[in-house]
């Protein structure tokens, strides 16, 4: 039975401000994120929607502003790999970087991590792909192999960038399905993200723009859809 969302907060951010150069990238923002839901942060081009993200991945430090983060572990699966195609680094080597978060890097993997990159594998649907060279996969491939190796890590949080972008319909929906099955068993899920079939599988969506949230809302009680909620004070 799916997990229903939780009350419980993995990660908060309350007035955080992050600038480039002495130019704002993010102003003021409040942000939640629940246990056992999927949340969107959606928004245009520039709107400051990946630097939150990475606010909460733990890659930027905020100028100003407090970080809360109540989860143990986080996950965090970038746009684009900087993977280079020529190393000689097959798909399940990939995805078994995410499980090196449960035991530390180069160590012999115990059966519970093994465990984990093989239902990765099979979850993203890469199991007979496992010892192709990563760098021979199309798009759609790299970024299941990728969200794959996250999923590998069994992280009390999973914060994914622009997941289903430029991605075949298929790929697509298999990632959101795998997003929506991480919230369901309890993770807190985080995805920035444009496309509406991510955004229609969210509990709640937060709206960003020129650095700021405008707008936030989220499933009712008795998961009747989609309902307004206030949106946090620039």
């Amino acid at each position: 039975m799916p997990v229903q969302t939780s009350s419980i907060t993995a990660l908060s951010l309350r007035g955080v401000s992050v600038d480039y150069a002495g130019t704002p990238a993010l102003s003021g923002v409040d942000f939640d994120a629940a246990a056992g839901s999927l949340t969107v942060i959606a928004g245009p081009n520039g709107a400051g929607k990946s630097t939150l993200l990475e606010v909460l991945a733990g890659t930027i430090t905020p100028r100003a502003g407090s970080v809360a983060i109540r989860a143990s572990s986080r996950a965090f699966v970038p746009q684009r790999t900087a993977i280079s195609p020529a190393l000689p680094l097959t798909v399940r080597d990939v995805v078994t970087v995410g499980a090196w978060g449960r035991v530390g890097p180069w160590r012999r993997l115990d059966r519970a991590s093994r465990e984990a990159v093989d239902a990765a594998l099979e979850h993203l649907d890469l199991t007979t792909l496992q010892r192709a060279p990563f760098g021979v996969l199309s798009g759609g491939q790299q970024q299941r192999a990728l969200l794959a190796q996250g999923l590998a890590r069994r992280a009390e949080t999973l914060l994914l960038d622009e997941p289903t972008t430029a991605l075949d319909l298929e790929s697509a929906e298999r990632i959101v399905r795998a997003m929506r099955a991480e919230a369901d068993r309890g993770v807190a899920v985080v995805c920035v993200s444009h496309d509406n079939a991510v955004i229609d599988a969210a509990d709640h969506v937060v709206r960003v723009d020129a650095g700021r949230v405008v707008a936030a809302r989220g499933r009712s009680a008795a998961g009747g859809g989609i309902v307004p909620r206030p949106a946090a004070s620039p």
